[in-house]
């Protein structure tokens, strides 16, 4: 082990295996050691999560390339750190993509694209805006290979879409932050792309009238496959106002509040679905706007992508709640926080102050009484680092950490970075 070591371990103490099996073979040495580490790939979500204390660091840049690709069987298998760019140029040859919207976190970073590995997508677990219709990232995962935090080499499910073998292994495993497992392989669905893209644009600043059209939505069958609602922007020099720059098309020319709404398809059947909703959500008495694929399709790009907080120094806060509660976080928000919902009514992005980190307490605990629940995904440099980053009940806490004990019982890989002492 000690010459292995040496052929894959810089002078930063970061190690660089090449391959599965050199992942266990270090790992064992971890755990012999009792000597914890930081899992990373390219660093393109670091900043979500706890600091890790930890002098040793577990780089899976080697591990990269496309193993398998059946696009007739909708499925693509790929090394961990294989870049989701690359995966889906390979899809886009066979008109294929990942439907759960894969979201670029490098805008509110860096102010420009980053879009990171798949494992740091499955680490995470963030969906975009078809979420609501298509499911979470982890229902896009058929399955994996990976070492545990004693060293052994585990997989879970295959390559079929119908196989459910070690499906729940898999939805353990994914969004749990590079705690239980060091992934080396991911087997993810895919999915026809859409020929066709529309979104439909109503402008109204009235939360009574966008809590019902949510609903309606939820229930219609006329398949909207995003729904999102940008109010306007508060008037607070501590907020960027930027709105009106980034939706910057040539149909979007309203300056308030407004609800978007994409259907997707052939041209026929978006003419049936736009017929449709029309009747059903009542548009001839709304302000509407239809954006054609041209304006549609960047348009969903700079909502999953984050673009209006691109660069925020303030925080910034990823909620979710049942979207029944939905109106009462809407109405604590006010005109008070510059953010947007979307997942239909369900999630909301809230940008906070950075000066006011008291008030991420105060959206925190409203978020627990509506029964939902919330993670702080930027900080800004003022922030506490004694509030949790991730929300959690006693009983959820428990159950983490068990999950973490049997994959993980010395606390190898990513000590604290979901909760501490985890």
């Amino acid at each position: 082990m000690k010459k292995n070591s040496q052929i894959f371990q810089d002078s930063n103490n970061i190690y660089y295996p090449e391959d599965e099996l050199q992942v266990s073979n270090l790992v064992q040495e971890l755990y012999k050691k009792n000597q914890p580490t930081e899992i990373i790939g390219t660093g393109s979500k670091n900043f979500i999560g706890n600091r890790i204390q930890s002098a040793k660091k577990l780089s899976m840049s080697k591990l990269s390339g496309v193993i398998e690709y059946l696009p007739e069987e909708l499925y693509i298998k790929v090394k961990a750190n294989t870049p989701l760019e690359l995966v889906e140029k390979e899809l886009e040859k066979n008109n294929q993509e990942l439907a759960f919207e894969p979201i670029d976190f490098g805008f509110i970073e860096n102010g420009k694209s980053n879009k990171g590995t798949i494992a740091g997508h499955l680490a995470c677990n963030f969906a975009g805006s078809r979420r609501f219709k298509v499911g979470s990232l982890r229902d896009h995962i058929l399955g994996f290979r990976g070492v545990n935090g004693k060293g052994d080499i585990i997989k879970s499910g295959g390559t079929v879409v119908k196989n459910v073998t070690g499906y729940d292994l898999s939805k353990l495993v994914t969004g749990s932050f590079g705690t239980l497992v060091a992934l080396t392989e991911i087997t993810l669905k895919v999915l026809p792309k859409k020929k066709l893209s529309n979104t439909i644009t109503i402008y109204t600043d009235d939360k009574k009238l966008v809590k019902d059209l949510f609903e309606k939505i939820s229930g219609s069958s006329s398949e909207v496959s995003g729904a999102v609602y940008i109010p306007e922007e508060p008037k607070d020099e501590n907020y960027d106002q930027n709105k009106e720059m980034v939706f910057k098309f040539n149909d979007l020319k309203y300056k308030g509040s407004f609800l978007a709404l994409r259907i997707e398809g052939d041209k026929i059947s978006i003419e049936e679905k736009l017929k449709a909703l029309t009747i059903e959500l009542e548009f001839s008495n709304l302000n509407t706007i239809i954006l054609d694929v041209h304006q549609s399709i960047p348009f969903w790009k700079k909502i999953n992508n984050l673009e209006i907080f691109k660069q925020t120094k303030n925080n910034l806060l990823r909620v979710v709640v049942p979207p029944s509660k939905g109106p009462k976080l809407m109405q604590f928000l006010g005109n008070k926080y510059k953010y947007y919902i979307d997942w239909c009514g369900s999630l909301y992005w809230i940008e906070v102050q950075s000066k006011k980190s008291s008030k991420v307490s105060d959206i925190k605990k409203l978020t627990k009484e509506l029964g939902g629940y919330l993670t702080i995904i930027k900080t800004s440099e003022e922030y506490d680092y004694e509030e949790t980053i991730f929300t959690v009940d006693d009983t959820r806490l428990l159950i983490s950490e068990k999950i973490k004990k049997s994959f993980d019982p010395k606390r190898i890989f990513n000590p604290g970075k979901m909760y501490r002492g985890i």
